[in-house]
């Protein structure tokens, strides 16, 4: 089950989208320095497919991505919702996934992969390493490709 804290537009989760994040708690991951520890209790209320698509609908025309911040905890609800998302808004809305996980969970790949993301950040927060604007972070976001291939893309972040 995901359960979703809040949600807020914001610009810089995906290089070029106008993003609808939804934070998830019941995060396992216990990232020490998290800046958003909170998510790692049972708060919130249940994500469900209805209540997902009632906040995209409220926001279509102001944002072209939507983007589920956790999940952890279930992996294969997350990738439900986001090929559902896909489904019904075709390319006109992008989806993404922020996992702490350091690899994509079993079956996550190819076709499974592409049918649901169009962004994928992966890794756990590091502080000594840094967030995904350092250049030395162990944090990957990647561009997934039609045939499930993954593009970095972290260095978008990076200033040169």
């Amino acid at each position: 089950m995901l359960k979703y804290v809040n949600h807020d537009i914001v610009f810089s989760e995906f290089p070029d989208e106008v993003t609808l994040a939804v934070n998830l708690s019941l995060c396992p991951n216990g990232c020490p320095g998290c800046h958003s520890s909170y998510l790692q209790g049972d708060v919130g209320d249940e994500l469900t497919e209805t209540r997902l698509l009632a906040l995209v609908d409220g926001y279509l025309g102001a944002v072209t991505c939507v983007g589920l911040m956790g999940g952890d905890n279930d992996p294969v609800a997350v990738r439900h919702l986001c090929r559902r998302l896909k489904q019904l808004y075709g390319p006109a809305l992008r989806t993404g996934w922020y996992s702490g996980r350091s690899r994509l969970p079993a079956g996550f790949s190819g076709a499974a992969l592409s049918e649901a993301f169009d962004y994928v950040k992966l890794g756990p927060y590091r502080r000594q390493l840094g967030p995904l604007s350092s250049s030395g972070t162990n944090q990957r976001l990647y561009r997934v490709q039609p045939d499930g291939s993954m593009e970095d893309i972290t260095a978008r972040f990076w200033r040169h």
